[in-house]
């Protein structure tokens, strides 16, 4: 089996993690598990990656996780951490070689607040394509996420920076990086047109060696998707 192919409900359970290493129970193709994989990149962390088969999880990765989420970390001392931004914030800590968030409380504050204020941006990058599946009007949920965009599009205004956190990358860019790599997949490209300041920071991001390293082609996302709409996800897809 090649490593990146999901484990499935009757694998068998991978050996245990190495002592100088972290362990991620990822999916390829989720943005949240994504977002784990950009830091452990950036930051040059040792680590494996164990990909779950979401539709048929293992039984020992629900004991692992009882709520069956991906991104999960596992520690050689059995050490068990999920939920995508506590994940990230716990590697920034662990491993505190290239921080990622800033030092100053109230820096930190700031992007886990901006954060927050993304949270609710996520829901569109679903809604939208699942309501233009289903033959639905959406321009209207494509009005409301051009307002989203113009908001954050201000904040790199006010900013006067390349980035969200500064003139270089940092944790916030990377969290919210995952979704806007998806734009051109799920047909949203063209809500960045009047946001020429963060249609400016996809393209520093895409640039970005971590980023490059993180994630898929358009096609492939596009084929993986279209197994999804489907209703036959198929974890493995390109491989």
């Amino acid at each position: 089996m090649s490593p990146q192919k999901c484990f499935t409900k009757g694998s068998a359970e991978p050996g245990p993690v190495p002592k100088d290493s972290i362990r991620l129970y990822s999916m390829r193709f989720c943005p949240f598990a994504q977002r784990a994989r950009l830091v452990l990149n950036a930051k040059g962390i040792n680590h494996d990656i164990i990909n779950i088969n979401l539709e048929s999880k293992p039984e020992w990765f629900l004991k692992k996780n009882p709520l069956g989420l991906v991104p999960t970390l596992e520690t050689s001392a059995g050490e068990v951490v999920y939920e995508s931004p506590i994940t990230c914030e716990y590697l920034d800590e662990a491993y505190p070689v290239k921080k990622l968030l800033p030092s100053s409380p109230f820096a930190k504050a700031q992007q886990k607040m901006l954060l927050e204020h993304f949270s609710k941006v996520v829901p569109y990058f679903y809604k939208i394509p699942a309501g233009r599946n289903k033959g639905e009007d959406v321009s209207g949920m494509e009005a409301e996420l051009k307002e989203k965009f113009a908001k954050l599009n201000e904040v790199l205004v006010n900013r006067k920076t390349k980035f969200f956190g500064g003139d270089s990358i940092t944790m916030i860019d990377y969290m919210m990086w995952p979704f806007f790599e998806r734009l051109e997949v799920f047909e949203l490209k063209h809500c960045l047109a009047n946001t020429p300041e963060l249609k400016k920071w996809t393209e520093c991001m895409a640039e970005d060696p971590t980023v490059k390293a993180s994630g898929h082609s358009v096609d492939t996302y596009k084929g993986f998707y279209r197994t999804y709409v489907e209703g036959k996800p198929n974890y493995d897809y390109g491989l």
